[in-house]
């Protein structure tokens, strides 16, 4: 009996923090601020549904979603006064909310919302437990994960942003690490793996820190990922690493295609485990050299940090953005489960 009224006390504790917004409200109760708008959830981790009405019924706005450590969920929406855009999103939340090592800060609990863009409005917000979402899980460095402070930005930080509602992307990226590190640090595939279902995707793109891994004890690293998302009935995804904006004229070095400094050609390592262990590859090497090359070394700042830290590996929010692209690029060509969900 006393089970069962703790039970009915939390379903309505939950329905009180999680109730619809009334249409009519300014802004929400969990929110405060103007631009930008920011707004708090005590939530466990886990998965939710967030349904927002964007804009305002007096006047013109222009309104973004991001969540957590700078996600981007809803690139900026522009209405004209009086209308109202309703979109809903599936947003993951965990602890720490941004790299799961805590590097850069574990953040706050719970779920954070932003609302950004010029004039940002938001009229209604409602959220909700996800009903068993696809989680599509990041396993990757510093070019994938959650990066706590502008101008650094993974592309898995923008790729939310092509994702509707029933499917999520947990990113468990991590700052550098290697293909060893991320399968044996606790928080990164130790944690991740027990959360993986049935038909689950797991993207994994690690390399860049792989600078002196032998290219036999890359595969087998790469490999026991692969087999321990197929044990909890995932679908493992391999990557190629997203190529580094290093020029010997208007090519790109073998430095920049991740040949690392003992020889290993690391993209060939991964494409070969591909073909040899029936894994779909997104060849991101392949990708980025062709949109860098073309882009050319002047142009191609423009996608890392070189002006603004010296840095030709990181990417900028553009950088992050035109990756995330990229990846959803390859998604559609596998004809991945995800395919379904991409906006």
């Amino acid at each position: 009996m006393y089970l069962k009224r703790l039970a009915l006390l939390t379903a309505a504790l939950n329905a009180a923090v999680l109730a619809p917004i009334p249409a009519s409200a300014a802004l929400p109760p969990q929110c405060s601020g103007t631009a930008p708008i920011r707004c708090s959830f005590n939530l466990a981790p886990g998965n939710y549904d967030v349904t927002v009405e964007l804009g305002s019924t007096s006047k013109a706005a222009n309104t973004s979603m991001s969540v957590e450590a700078r996600r981007q969920i809803l690139n900026p929406v522009s209405t004209t006064s009086g209308q109202l855009v309703r979109t809903r999103a599936t947003v993951n939340v965990r602890s720490p909310e941004g790299q799961p090592t805590g590097q850069g800060g574990t953040g706050t609990s719970g779920l954070q919302i932003t609302f950004s863009g010029t004039a940002p409005a938001v009229n209604s917000l409602t959220v909700t437990p996800a009903q068993a979402p696809l989680v599509a899980y990041l396993a990757g460095d510093s070019t994938v994960c959650d990066q706590p402070t502008a101008p650094y930005t993974g592309w898995g930080q923008y790729l939310p942003s092509r994702i509707r509602e029933g499917a999520v992307i947990a990113n468990y990226g991590d700052s550098g690490e290697s293909s060893g590190s991320f399968l044996s640090n606790r928080a990164l595939f130790p944690t991740m793996k027990p959360l993986i279902k049935s038909k689950d995707l797991v993207f994994i793109q690690l390399g860049h820190n792989d600078k002196t891994t032998s290219a036999t004890t890359f595969r087998d690293n790469l490999a026991k990922l692969v087999s321990g998302v197929r044990e909890r009935g995932g679908v493992p995804v391999l990557m190629t690493p997203p190529v580094r904006r290093l020029f010997s004229g208007d090519r790109l070095t073998g430095a920049a295609l991740h040949v690392n400094s003992v020889g290993v050609d690391l993209p060939a390592v991964i494409r070969a485990l591909g073909r040899s262990a029936n894994v779909p590859v997104i060849d991101l090497t392949a990708k980025s050299k062709a949109l860098v090359e073309s882009m050319g070394p002047s142009a191609s700042q423009a996608l890392y940090l070189t002006k603004e830290a010296g840095d030709n590996t990181h990417f900028s929010a553009r950088g992050g953005a035109e990756m995330a692209g990229l990846v959803v690029q390859g998604v559609r060509e596998l004809n991945l489960p995800l395919v379904s969900y991409l906006r």
